[in-house]
């Protein structure tokens, strides 16, 4: 009995080892002072949200040094801008990439409330922007090669994504350090895209632009406008059934790439509607494995 206690304590304290959690900034920009009210809740299933997010961290996955790609991929959880969906939008996926060989970095951003910030629209892209930042400042210790740095994002996670992707030349941080801010490549799970009036998840833009937003915010949230042929590689996965955000989000995005040359590829489920996750239970399918030989495939992901 001992030694079996003794084996899972040493287990403990290895997985303890493999990840670690780190504040983004040592003064957190376009911030009010105020008591952090952040609180996590597990439902029935061990789906884990976390609520109330004003001091953002990056917590660092690393797989196995005889595993490792050199390839690095900043983890976006979902949540409509009102909660994140940490763990099998987050931390789940971080544990999933180590395993192909990937180092992950799950970020738990600021959400938007005009209590915790200045700016609520700047609020998570500023922390997105941040955790390239980092990652790429420290790249040689975590094992991330030039080039090989993607953002993955889920749901309203995947509108973050998708704008860190598409508005790396406005620096919402300080970059005096000209540390470049564009990812490498983007992966797009069930994300909202587009704010306008029929394409939105309206929760996501309440939360980040307001009720009556102007036409030029909703255009400038609009991520498939802001497409040029400096947007990075997209990988993208929907549902076509998905009533939370309509799969013409992905689509849209999609179509944006091809017109300005873009490298993309758009996987859609025929059933599973929103939030599965890396497992979409209606299909035999697993879009984690697609994404793999996207990898394979592409120079830029090797």
């Amino acid at each position: 009995m001992r030694s079996f206690t003794l084996a899972l304590l040493s287990s403990f304290a290895l997985a303890a080892e493999a990840q670690t959690e780190i504040p983004l900034y040592k003064v957190i920009p376009n911030s009010i002072p105020t008591t952090n009210k952040e609180r996590s809740e597990t439902d029935k299933v061990g789906k884990v949200r976390t609520y109330n997010v004003s001091k953002p961290t990056l917590t660092v996955y690393l797989p196995p040094k005889e595993k490792a790609t050199g390839t690095g991929v900043i983890v976006v959880p979902g949540g409509g801008y009102a909660l994140l969906a940490i763990k099998h939008e987050g931390h789940d996926v971080a544990k999933a990439l180590n395993e192909m060989g990937i180092a992950a970095f799950v970020l738990k951003y600021r959400l938007p409330d005009d209590t915790t910030m200045s700016n609520r629209s700047i609020g998570p892209v500023q922390d997105a922007q941040r955790a390239i930042q980092l990652v790429r400042e420290k790249a040689k210790e975590y094992g991330v090669k030039t080039g090989h740095l993607g953002i993955m994002g889920f749901s309203a996670g995947g509108h973050l994504a998708s704008t860190a992707g598409t508005h790396f030349d406005t620096h919402y941080i300080d970059v005096s350090n000209k540390t470049n801010l564009r990812p490498d490549f983007m992966v797009l799970i069930y994300p909202v895209i587009s704010f306008t009036d029929s394409l939105m998840h309206k929760g996501s833009r309440t939360k980040l632009i307001g009720e009556n937003p102007s036409a030029e915010m909703i255009k400038t949230f609009s991520n498939d406008q802001r497409v040029t042929n400096r947007t990075p590689p997209t990988f993208l996965v929907h549902a076509k059934n998905d009533k939370t955000v309509p799969v013409q989000n992905s689509r849209q995005f999609y179509a944006a790439c091809l017109q300005h040359k873009v490298p993309a590829e758009l996987y859609e489920f025929e059933e599973g509607g929103h939030g599965f996750g890396m497992i979409n239970p209606t299909s035999e399918v697993k879009w984690m494995d697609l994404l793999k030989i996207w990898r394979q495939q592409n120079k830029f992901l090797k």
